[in-house]
């Protein structure tokens, strides 16, 4: 049996799974479908959440970032552990005490303004749609390579499948299927890594042989003697002003994801809250502990495997002729001397996409085909698990913070059901949009996306806990402020993409990408709202009262 049949069968039973999780789990009411009832037990949710991170970001394309920057794409690891670390102990058991369904939500109340609800709503609307972006291109990947198609074809495939399970079960099936797609991509990620690992050091522990044996070094003198920079060489892909900008935008912007704090609300209480947070960072520490020891192992057979190679022997290689099926790898001999040029120069005669090398390493390891099937069922898992999660967020940003708590607070449920639906599906065709025309990897396009986290929701998240006197006329100047400012930036920068430009109409904003500048935005946003906050009105009493009670320890019932 082909590997594309085995793939399609495993697919096939993991989808199955998916859909009779979340039949058992429709929904009916809006509690449901936003979070969940909030009935999740901390070991579900925890997984849940975990999943809902590790989108294909992290299953796809984090290891690719690394096995092309090298030391510099280490920034991907270290920004979104650190800035998981500070949501979970900094933010999220505060924002469960506060007990609201979203991210808009709170800052509606809290600020007691519904033109900061409106504000917010939109900065979760943009920050959702860049963010599930790049799981449409994830997805689109996988199917463009398992089922021989164009990668526009995959994606608008994958668009169909994740409006589906969607709109199933709402926050409750999401939450359910989550738990159990987490299981299915860390399977997926760690028994390849074991493979490759014991086939190429003889030691089946990836992140032992990464550090014992002489791989890391045999890669980088490969990469040298081809024209390209030594693998473990500091600073070359990216300065050392936009790794240190990058790593803050992805921790602060890991705080301020609206889809990952909502995952706190659909527990029982405060403490449930914090021991989701354990259990989440035990799962996610999993795979992001083993994404190096891939990066690096991917990138070795890769080169080993086409580099100075005859290019017809390289093209009757299986993997290389399905992959260039999807227009995601291409060979040219462009100097016509018949040997495949994969240098660090203008001579490269090989354009690969960084998102297939994880899909890729087992083929190229020759692994067993249902090893590599199981890594397409475990991207697929990942994308879809984010994507399914950005999709009720944005939904509830538009049907209940704005729709219902703005426009027409006596809508019934069915109405609000309804605007949400309509909403996800526009939001999927967007998406969709973006996936086939990406600014970058499906990582980087992720990180815009916590740039603009950082930027617009995590200051007033964090001044909305910890500053009594920010009030409603700060929190919405610096929301507008720090937002605005990262989306021109990113415009301006990414232009050439997004809006077909012959060029970029700015490199950087002072040296910062645009994957870094949100961090500027985000300290305009402190900047702003503390200013503005301090020559307006104080928040009224009882406004500053609920934060005193919110940051109060909570004592449950056996006095812990």
């Amino acid at each position: 049996m082909s590997v594309e049949a085995i793939t399609i069968i495993l697919v096939l039973i993991t989808f199955a799974v998916y859909t009779g999780i979340g039949w058992w789990s429709r929904v009916r009411d809006t509690s449901n479908f936003y979070v969940a009832g909030q009935g999740v037990p901390t070991v579900a949710n925890g997984a849940a959440i975990a999943a809902d991170w590790m989108s294909a970001a992290s299953f796809i394309s984090m290891a690719g970032l690394v096995a092309f920057l090298g030391y510099d794409g280490t920034i991907y690891l270290m920004g979104w552990t650190g800035g998981y670390v500070l949501l979970a102990l900094l933010l999220a058991p505060y924002l469960r005490k506060f007990g609201k369904f979203t991210v808009p939500d709170f800052i509606g109340d809290r600020f007691y303004s519904s033109t900061a609800r409106s504000v917010a709503a939109i900065a979760t609307i943009f920050i959702s749609l860049t963010y599930i972006s790049g799981q449409m291109r994830g997805v689109g990947i996988v199917f463009s390579r398992y089922l021989q198609v164009d990668i526009i074809i995959g994606v608008l495939i994958g668009m169909a499948i994740v409006g589906f399970f969607a709109l199933l079960g709402g926050m409750k099936g999401v939450t359910w299927t989550q738990a159990i797609q987490y299981f299915v991509i860390i399977i997926a990620f760690l028994i390849p890594a074991f493979a490759i690992s014991f086939q190429l050091t003889g030691n089946p522990i990836p992140q032992l042989a990464l550090t014992t044996s002489d791989i890391v070094d045999r890669l980088g003198q490969i990469q040298v003697e081809l024209g390209m920079t030594e693998y473990m060489a500091p600073f070359t892909d990216l300065s050392m002003l936009n790794v240190l900008m990058m790593t803050l935008a992805l921790m602060a912007g890991t705080a301020g994801l609206p889809h990952v704090i909502v995952r706190f609300y659909t527990v029982k209480s405060v403490r449930a809250a914090r021991w989701s947070a354990v259990w989440a960072i035990v799962f996610i520490g999993l795979l992001y502990v083993t994404a190096p020891a891939v990066g690096a192992f991917a990138k070795y057979n890769l080169i080993d495997t086409i580099a100075d190679k005859p290019i017809e022997e390289v093209q009757d290689i299986d993997w290389v002729n399905k992959w260039e099926t999807t227009g995601l790898l291409q060979l040219d001999d462009a100097n016509g001397d018949g040997i495949v040029n994969f240098t660090g120069d203008d001579q490269n005669e090989v354009m690969i996409d960084g998102d297939i090398i994880v899909l890729s390493t087992p083929e190229v390891a020759n692994l067993a085909p249902f090893i590599i099937a199981l890594v397409a069922a475990g991207g697929l898992a990942a994308a879809l698990s984010t994507a399914s999660g950005l999709l009720i967020t944005m939904t509830s940003a538009v049907s209940h913070d704005i729709y219902y708590r703005i426009f027409n607070k006596k809508a019934s449920e069915a109405q609000r059901l309804r605007v949400g639906r309509i909403t996800l599906f526009v939001a999927l065709l967007i998406a969709a949009y973006v996936g086939i025309n990406p600014p970058g990897f499906a990582g980087e396009v992720v990180a815009l996306a916590f740039g603009l986290g950082a930027a617009s929701l995590f200051p007033v998240i964090l001044l909305g806990i910890f500053d009594k006197r920010m009030n409603k006329e700060g929190a919405v100047a610096g929301i507008i402020t720090g937002l605005s400012f990262t989306l021109i930036t990113i415009g301006l920068i990414l232009s050439e993409t997004i809006f077909g430009t012959d060029g970029p109409i700015i490199e950087s904003f002072f040296g910062v990408n645009a994957q870094g500048v949100g961090v500027i935005g985000m300290l305009l946003n402190f900047v702003v709202s503390f200013i503005v906050s301090r020559v307006t009105p104080a928040p009224p009493a009882d406004i500053q009262q609920l934060i005193e009670s919110v940051r109060a320890p909570e004592i449950d019932e056996e006095g812990r």
